[in-house]
């Protein structure tokens, strides 16, 4: 079966109209981070992937900070458990590889540590509180692709 949704790779003057509504619904309406938290200078300095079904509607996003940081990954709920955040985040990934980024890093929300340990992501320190939400740092070596 052909996925129905496809990655693109954007700056954020072109993810910002099909990223934030996702961001919105996913962290501010469902896990009730507060809105000041969420938007920061990140964006504008970051890229971002965003899956788009065939109607261009975005239905997850993820982003890659300038210091190889991953953040902010959001599937809409109905698109949970189809594969969008591996897509996004092998996307990601790739982009970093691309970037001559040697490692990788994010704060995984504990509930989500073990997809990230999927991918080869190992939990550094303690789990620690972000924006009233259990946290986990988690990094990646990443190895060239032949």
């Amino acid at each position: 079966m052909p996925n129905r949704f496809s990655i693109a790779v954007m700056p954020w003057s072109d993810a910002l109209p099909l990223a934030r509504p996702v961001r919105e619904n996913v962290f501010i309406v469902e896990q009730g981070v507060p809105r000041e938290l969420e938007w920061d200078d990140w964006d504008a300095r970051s890229d971002h992937a965003v899956a788009l079904t065939s109607e261009r509607k975005a239905i997850g996003t993820a982003r890659l900070l300038p210091d190889g940081h991953i953040g902010r990954m959001a599937v809409l709920k109905d698109w949970r458990g189809q594969g969008v955040g591996s897509a996004l985040f092998e996307a990601l990934l790739e982009l970093a590889r691309a970037k001559g980024m040697v490692a990788v890093a994010l704060n995984a929300q504990t509930h989500a540590a073990g997809f990230y340990r999927r991918f080869g992501f190992r939990q550094e320190g303690k789990e620690f509180v972000e924006a009233g939400i259990p946290h986990v740092e988690m990094r990646l070596t990443l190895t060239p692709r032949a």
